[in-house]
């Protein structure tokens, strides 16, 4: 007997400012053909408009998969945000991964964690479903089958 998939959310009625809240959910993520992540202890951030962003604990990561990258970049919710490559399989994708070593204090849980844009690899997974990623370049939301939007990303929606 399988699990009973999670009840169906709408990307619009996410909350602003986000939400974070945590998840056994499995994700995993496959670079170069390998599994450079396999996880049951991740955070989700909900915000209006959006897909939700999935938080994971860097040490989930396999050993070498995480390499920091340069930049960074602000966000009025969380602070200041770094960034990684990451790596697997003989494959490097550049500032795939970004994460918030000293967030804000209402977002504490996600210091130590790691999210990543889907779009960037060769394929994310939330339980057994492939993700999609968030249109656009920006932002690193995964539209998972029990999220609707609309979402913003793609052109025209830079306002919402």
């Amino acid at each position: 007997m399988g699990t009973a998939p999670p009840a169906r959310e709408r990307a619009p009625d996410y909350p602003r400012p986000p939400r974070l809240e945590p998840s056994t959910r499995r994700v995993r993520v496959v670079l170069g053909g390998v599994t450079i992540l396999d996880s049951t202890r991740c955070w989700r951030v909900l915000e209006t408009w959006h897909p939700p962003s999935w938080y994971i604990p860097a040490e989930d990561f396999c050993a070498g998969s995480l390499l920091r990258a340069p930049g960074a970049s602000f966000c009025e919710w969380k602070g200041e945000a770094i960034y990684w490559d990451l790596v697997g399989g003989g494959s490097r994708a550049a500032r795939a991964a970004w994460s918030y070593p000293s967030p804000t204090p209402a977002y504490a849980a996600i210091a130590g964690h790691v999210a990543l844009y889907a779009g960037r690899v060769d394929a994310c997974f939330v339980d057994e479903d492939q993700v999609l990623p968030q249109p656009g370049g920006f932002y690193g939301g995964w539209i998972t089958p029990d999220v609707e939007g609309p979402f913003k990303g793609a052109p025209g929606t830079e306002g919402w």
